[in-house]
């Protein structure tokens, strides 16, 4: 039986080597329609980046998951070198992000399901363009995709996002290759949990982002009963004059979902990095999550959160 392994911009590696993992992240965002709206977003200094990795590295991290998909600011070349200065494993994605980061006539709404499944199986097998479908030319790199990445927003999923799951379950059923969503609070998490399981992916390599945003503690359970997996990244974006709903949720929930819950930080701004004089850095989660699961006990899923889990959902998997 061939080793399970995930796919990183630098290659291939055995699942056996990830090691402590954030489960979503933004390392490179490049110069693009993106930060022309979001300017806040720019992050593609990479001498800044591979500090802040570097000490991430230090203390102990291993592997971060990129989530900026097709042409939304990808830059393989920028991603590998900050990968290689760093010792970090970064997982960068394909798939297609919201609505908002695209013009209102992009290919996104033109191409078939089709083409749009050929075109994320080409970044998963053939490797990543280099432009990032910004243009009509397209030079493919040695640096290939290593998760597929869709989103929904504040409204009932409309027939073009449904498009793009099937095209996402496609790529994912005929590659192998993981899947990681963006919820906007938490919203339509359920429904895109049965939107998955009604196409058949395979929901233990499923991760929706950003559930704990919608707070309660019975929504979550009822996601996680449908066996996808859960990323949590809001610790540090609860105001203190409210509950950290994020602690709440890990406290209650980790005893009786041990194996499907993940962490990131998810600072797509550049005001959250240290290196680009920000706060609170990528550390953050290794420097308060321990404490605050010896505080209720919880120990025991420190291992789980940020190495088993991820070990598991990010590895290349065909049914």
């Amino acid at each position: 039986m061939s080793q399970e392994f995930f796919r990183t911009i630098l290659g291939d590696r055995p699942t056996s080597g990830m090691g402590l993992t954030y489960s979503h992240e933004h390392i490179i965002i490049e110069d693009s329609y993106v930060t022309a709206a979001h300017p806040e977003f720019l992050l593609n200094d990479i001498n800044k980046i591979s500090e802040e990795l570097i000490n991430f590295y230090k203390e102990g991290g291993r592997t971060v998951v990129d989530t900026m998909p097709a042409n939304c600011g990808r830059n393989v070349f920028k991603s590998a070198e900050v990968s290689r200065r760093s010792g970090v494993n970064i997982i960068v994605p394909t798939g297609i992000h919201l609505e908002m980061y695209y013009p209102e006539n992009h290919w996104r709404y033109s191409y078939t399901e089709d083409q749009l499944t050929e075109l994320f199986i080409a970044d998963i097998e053939n490797g990543i363009d280099q432009f990032d479908y910004s243009g009509p030319y397209v030079q493919r790199t040695i640096h290939k995709a290593g998760l597929i990445k869709l989103a929904t927003g504040n409204e009932r999923i409309d027939k073009h996002q449904e498009k793009i799951f099937r095209a996402v379950v496609n790529a994912h059923l005929e590659t192998g290759a993981p899947i990681l969503t963006h919820t906007n609070f938490g919203k339509q998490a359920l429904e895109q949990a049965q939107l998955f399981k009604n196409l058949g992916a395979n929901l233990e390599h499923v991760v929706l982002s950003h559930v704990d945003r919608a707070k309660e503690i019975n929504y979550n359970k009822a996601v996680l009963d449908m066996g996808v997996r859960v990323e949590y990244d809001s610790t540090f974006r609860w105001k203190k004059a409210e509950p950290n709903y994020t602690l709440i949720l890990l406290e209650n929930l980790l005893p009786h979902y041990p194996d499907q819950i993940t962490l990131g930080m998810d600072m797509a701004k550049n005001a959250y990095w240290k290196s680009y004089g920000g706060g609170p850095g990528l550390n953050f989660l290794l420097e308060t999550i321990p404490q605050f699961l010896a505080s209720k006990g919880l120990e025991e899923h420190y291992k789980n959160i940020f190495f088993d889990n991820p070990k598991k959902l990010y590895a290349f998997s065909k049914s």
